[in-house]
């Protein structure tokens, strides 16, 4: 029967998602041998050890051990090899292999170091020019390997190929259509199950990665996980079904029970926590950190939320949810960001600072400032509170230092910090000009205190001048009694 037939007939149950393999070794044909005479018996010049219809019937090599039907039986130079089960190594001209299964390593001619421990193990390994070092154990498990690819060297993703060596397989047809691809490892039933040229995979897990070609520099760690990926490389998933639906994305990360479960073709994401980024399909550069972190989050690029159920908006973008703020109170410095992107406080210490100069008549800009009222967009504060403060065109205005701009050159935010500096200058130059009016005024007085003494000095001297004079003029007649 054709290899393409036996595959239809064990790999359709996969798609109906539980495994049913079938009893193949009654209707698979093999090929017809001359009827030969069972062997017993030991070879001691060349240390061969054989047990079985013509085992080691045609072989020169040293030190193999033969036991079942045709075991070895082609064998002509291979060294070191272990055959058990019906027509294992049949074709073998390798050395260091072990078959244990019927029909294990059937085909192999030149592959060498394999291990292939079960039914139709390693069935199709040739070793034209690869084939080597590879480790099958369980029914069907390397299935299609064949080891004749010459293999080329690729990095960032491309195709690596290495002649379909250095693989371990351990389960039911795990890593069952690889052909060409190296260095992979599929632990589980059907683990790796579609792959076929690509290299360094890592799959642990019922299904996990079935569904992988020619992608390379996969893990998947869990039931279903990257089940359905394609040719995605560098991807890392660890949990139940985490990035199961992934087909073509790059590079992303889920830790989690169903984290990033429904990404398709998004890159470059990192979800960690349960169904964390649960339903991102086509969104990039998303992180999400916590049990249902960013998990209404659809196609929007560029978010991140931590935190227990931060699920964010569907289709929202470059933008920052943390749980556990808003309802908390805290003391302390206040938390500003860069453009860069770097979170921290203000610093005050001189050590941090240049150029330090007297403010002066930089904070008259304030004058011309504008105060006003307003409400945010129902998109940006839901609850919509009165809030105060300035438009920051209007401050541009007066002073472009006295705002912020975004990634695009626009203005957008108002250097409150700035302008509260800018107003205790303002403030204290005022009160450096009241002290001065104080001081003057208390001056004023003390003069006005020192001419009202005066005056009253000068009114008490004119009081008594004008009492002597009026003195004089009352003072005694002199009568003339002559007559």
């Amino acid at each position: 029967m054709k290899t393409e037939h036996i595959k239809s007939m064990i790999r359709a149950p996969w798609r109906r998602g539980f495994l049913l393999i079938p009893l193949l070794l009654a209707c698979v044909a093999i090929p017809q041998q001359a009827q030969g005479a069972c062997r017993e018996g030991c070879d001691l010049n060349n240390g061969n050890t054989f047990l079985g219809d013509d085992a080691l019937i045609n072989t020169s090599g040293t030190s193999n051990t033969a036991i079942g039907s045709h075991a070895l039986a082609n064998s002509q130079f291979g060294d070191q090899n272990t055959a058990t089960g019906f027509n294992t190594l049949l074709q073998n001209y390798g050395g260091l292999n072990t078959a244990n299964g019927a029909n294990a390593l059937q085909n192999n001619i030149n592959g060498f170091q394999n291990t292939a421990i079960g039914g139709y193990a390693l069935y199709s390994n040739v070793g034209s020019f690869g084939g080597q070092s590879n480790t099958a154990t369980g029914a069907y498990a390397l299935y299609s390997n064949t080891g004749s690819g010459k293999g080329s060297d690729g990095v960032d993703g491309a195709r690596v190929r290495h002649g379909g060596t250095n693989n371990t397989a351990n389960g039911v047809s795990a890593l069952f259509s690889n052909t060409e691809g190296g260095n992979n490892t599929a632990i589980g039933v059907s683990a790796l199950g579609d792959n076929t040229t690509g290299d360094y995979n890592t799959a642990n897990g019922i299904y996990a990665l079935t569904h992988n070609t020619t992608a390379n520099f996969n893990t998947a760690n869990g039931a279903f996980a990257l089940n359905n990926n394609t040719t995605g490389f560098q991807n890392a998933a660890t949990g139940v079904s985490a990035l199961s639906r992934n087909t073509i994305g790059n590079r992303n990360v889920a830790e989690g029970y169903a984290a990033l479960l429904m990404n398709r073709t998004g890159n470059f994401n990192t979800a960690v926590g349960f169904q964390a980024l649960f339903q991102n399909r086509a969104g990039s550069n998303n992180v999400a950190l916590g049990f249902n972190a960013g998990s209404n989050l659809t196609n929007g690029s560029g978010n991140v939320c931590i935190g227990y159920s931060v699920v964010g908006a569907a289709g929202e973008s470059n933008t920052t949810r943390i749980g556990n703020i808003f309802a908390s109170a805290a003391s302390g410095r206040a938390v500003y960001v860069n453009s860069d992107n770097k979170i921290g406080t203000l610093v005050s210490s001189r050590r941090f600072k240049e150029e330090i100069k007297p403010m002066d008549k930089a904070s008259d800009a304030i004058l011309a400032l504008k105060p006003v009222t307003f409400r945010y967009k129902k998109e940006i504060e839901a609850n919509g509170g009165i809030m105060f403060g300035l438009i920051a065109e209007d401050v541009e205005k007066a002073d472009p230092d006295l705002v912020t701009r975004n990634d695009k050159g626009e203005v957008e935010t108002v250097r409150y910090d700035a302008v509260n500096a800018m107003l205790l200058n303002e403030f204290l130059k005022e009160h450096r000009t009241v002290q001065e009016l104080k001081s003057n005024a208390a001056k004023q007085e003390a003069t006005i205190a020192q001419q009202q003494k005066q005056i009253e000095a000068l009114t008490a001297s004119l009081q008594k001048v004008s009492a002597q004079v009026e003195m004089i003029k009352q003072g005694p007649q002199v009568v003339d009694n002559r007559q």
